[in-house]
């Protein structure tokens, strides 16, 4: 091969360079005026119709004496809410949604049966009990219920946001794990469990990032006590809530 016939001398180089951004700039500029001569058409009937991703720390509330959390407690969320503006700016209104979450709560909190089949709760020390983990997990379907308060308008998807609400939801999936060494305990059906769920919401931020606060307002459980005192626990949950329009 003679390389003399493949070899691109600078000049070349120089040639190339200007034709590709002569051209580049050629459609560019037809791409620009094409784009101005269609004027752009804005929905003044604009909603903020949401998919929406939720992270967050789950802490445990309204714990009976002794007992505490061990490790990481995390939930995940996601679903769509519906805007319904309430004014003519459009930038009041409620939100209503359906949703989808799981979570986690790990504790030194036992839950297993007795010889009857009755349910069990006992707070384990750390010094007698030496065990790898003891945790409980939910998945429900929830329906939130906001009222929304943002500074959007028809051209503007970056701007303020505060929403507040309550959220409704159903646990139709509820699972206790404890294990030690040589010893596996599995729960998934305890008849104390409260399987409606509702709770109030508060999510501020700006753009997609915004932070998120749930707090519960009923037990995860009925009737049940240790020592005398009930286990009425509840759940706060903090963390971070990603809307994508």
């Amino acid at each position: 091969m003679d390389l003399d016939k493949v070899y691109l001398y600078p000049q070349s180089f120089c040639t190339l360079g200007i034709l590709f951004f002569w051209t580049f700039g050629l459609f560019g500029q037809e791409a620009k005026e094409g784009t101005d001569s269609i004027p752009a058409v804005i929905d003044q009937q604009y909603r903020e119709d949401q998919f929406y991703i939720g992270l967050t720390f789950n802490f445990l509330s309204e714990m009976p004496k002794g007992m505490s959390q061990t490790g990481f407690s995390g939930g995940a969320h996601l679903g769509f809410i519906r805007d319904f503006p309430l004014n003519r700016p459009r930038n009041f209104g409620l939100g209503l949604g359906l949703g989808w979450s799981i979570n986690s709560y790990r504790s030194n909190l036992l839950i297993s049966k007795d010889e009857k089949g009755g349910t069990l709760f006992q707070v384990l020390d750390g010094a007698s009990y030496d065990f790898k983990f003891s945790r409980f997990s939910t998945q429900l379907i929830e329906v939130p219920l906001e009222i929304r308060w943002r500074t959007s308008s028809a051209d503007d998807y970056r701007f303020w946001r505060i929403y507040a609400g309550l959220r409704l939801g159903y646990m139709y999936r509820f699972q206790s794990n404890f294990r030690q060494a040589g010893k596996h305990i599995k729960l998934t059906d305890v008849k104390e469990l409260n399987r409606m769920r509702y709770g109030l919401t508060f999510t501020f931020g700006y753009n997609t990032f915004n932070f998120t606060v749930y707090y519960s307002l009923n037990p995860f459980f009925n009737g049940e006590s240790i020592d005398q005192e009930p286990v009425d626990l509840e759940t706060i949950k903090l963390g971070l809530m990603f809307y994508i329009l």
